[in-house]
Parts: structure tokens; C-alpha cells; sequence
């Protein structure tokens, strides 16, 4: 009785919640299209050129990014909706606040792999265990062989001192732009680990992989208890956001010849 009634009283606020949130603008445009200026690529809604919500032109220097968001934005039915327009949206940040902050962005990034989630280690169960060898430590073989950084293990959540010298050489190891920046920030803070992040923007990992890997937990839960719908709703929807700061890193050009 008491989970029955707690189901009834929290639907209430769950309608509550979604009134609230202010209605979806209404699509305003008729097609959508990506078009060249010199040294870069634009969306175009109708001919006209899109703006972030911070009125900053939306350019990029790949043609298959400009392409993708005007497929985003082309998708749209009768009102707009962000959420399902993950690459605009990080295009938009990266566009609108990292360009403006990228050494702290950039601190951020170095500061998750200060204590970052491959270096901390389960004592059971055995499956996890194994689960957290197979999948990271061979990240960690790859980032010191890359980088040059080294990063000591600890078992428990107990914080462990990372060496200065291995943290700056991820800080050393980061692009200083904004769109590979705010793609990176995205992988790092939806995983919990810079280290998966670098994986896969240098193509060690592809995303899927790395996703997984970030999540051995809750795989391990699940084969144990379960699977929570909820749970696996919020896990997809962050899922959407890490695949569109991938895809956003697989479609620039490579470094050095933007």
C-alpha cells in the first residue's frame, strides 16, 4: 500500500512539472541547408544565417558538421525542441561560453582526471572486478604510452594524489579551441572520466565502448537485480548528449589542417 500511494502522489507533480516548463517555440522556418563563407561553414535556415542563443553566427570549419546540424534543424516538426538537437546544442556552448572560457574548461577537463573514475577500483563483486581489469586498464596502458601519464590505482572511493607530472601531461595533451573543448568537457563530465574522453576523441575507443566502459556498475547491478525503466531513460537521454559530442569530434577536420 504504502509504494502504491507514494506512485500516486508523485505522478501529480511529474504533470506539474511538464506544465510548467514553457512551450516549445514554433518552427519558423521552411528548410535548412548548410552554405560556405570563406574558411568556414554555415547553417541556414531559409537562406538566412543561424545564430546561437548569444547571437554569435553559427560557423564551423567542416562541412560535415554543418551539414549534420542542418539535419537537426531540418528535423524539427511543428515546434522546436532542443533536446533533440544534441550537436546544435554543443556547438552553441562551445560557441557561446567555452570560446570565452577555454583554460578553465580546459582545468576542468584536467581536474576529472585528477580523480578520475578508472582510477578507482571495486573490492567486489568479482564480476565487477573483472569487468573494471578488462575495460580500463588497458585505457590507462594506452594514456601512458600516448601521454607519458602515469595514474596510481586505489581501491575504494578513498581520494589518491595523482602525480603533478601525469596531470600535466593531460593538460598538455588538450586542444585550444572551442568546439574540440566543449566536446571533450561534454565526454568527460558525462562519463566521469577525462581518461575515456581522450580515448575517444584520439579514436583509441569509439564511443560506444567507452560509454559501456563508464558504466560497468550499473551493468553489473543490473545483472544482479535488474533493469529500472527510470534509470535507463536518464541513461539513454545522457547517452544522446555523450554520441553527439563524439560525433561532433569524428567530424572536424583533423588537427592542424582546419
Amino acid at each position: 500500500m504504502t509504494e502504491d500511494t507514494g506512485s500516486q502522489t508523485a505522478r501529480p507533480d511529474a504533470i506539474r512539472a511538464a506544465a510548467d516548463r514553457p512551450p516549445l517555440p514554433r518552427r519558423f522556418y521552411t528548410g535548412a541547408s548548410a552554405g560556405g563563407v570563406e574558411g568556414a561553414w554555415r547553417v541556414e535556415l531559409d537562406g538566412r544565417p543561424v545564430r546561437t542563443p548569444g547571437r554569435h553566427l553559427v560557423e564551423v570549419p567542416a562541412r560535415a558538421l554543418a551539414d549534420h546540424m542542418a539535419l537537426e534543424w531540418a528535423g524539427q516538426g511543428e515546434r522546436i525542441d532542443p533536446v533533440t538537437m544534441p550537436v546544435v546544442r554543443l556547438v552553441n556552448s562551445a560557441l557561446d561560453g567555452v570560446s570565452r572560457h577555454l583554460s578553465e574548461t580546459a582545468g576542468e577537463i584536467v581536474r576529472y582526471s585528477g580523480s578520475d573514475l578508472l582510477c578507482y577500483r571495486s573490492d567486489g563483486p568479482a564480476r565487477l572486478v573483472a569487468l573494471q581489469a578488462e575495460l580500463w586498464d588497458p585505457v590507462l596502458d594506452w594514456v601512458h604510452g600516448r601521454f607519458g601519464a602515469r595514474f596510481i590505482l586505489a581501491e575504494g572511493v578513498m581520494h589518491v594524489a595523482q602525480p603533478q607530472r601525469s596531470l600535466d601531461a593531460i593538460a598538455a595533451a588538450l586542444p585550444d579551441e572551442p568546439l574540440r573543448l566543449a566536446a571533450l568537457n561534454l565526454l568527460t563530465t558525462l562519463s566521469g572520466s577525462a581518461l575515456l574522453a581522450l580515448a575517444v576523441w584520439r579514436g583509441f575507443l569509439p564511443a560506444e565502448a567507452a560509454w559501456r566502459a563508464a558504466h560497468i556498475d550499473e551493468e553489473v547491478q543490473e545483472e544482479l537485480w535488474g533493469q529500472d525503466a527510470e534509470a535507463l531513460a536518464r541513461r539513454a537521454a545522457r547517452w544522446r548528449d555523450f554520441e553527439a559530442a563524439a560525433r561532433v569530434l569524428a567530424l572536424l577536420p583533423p588537427l592542424g589542417v582546419e
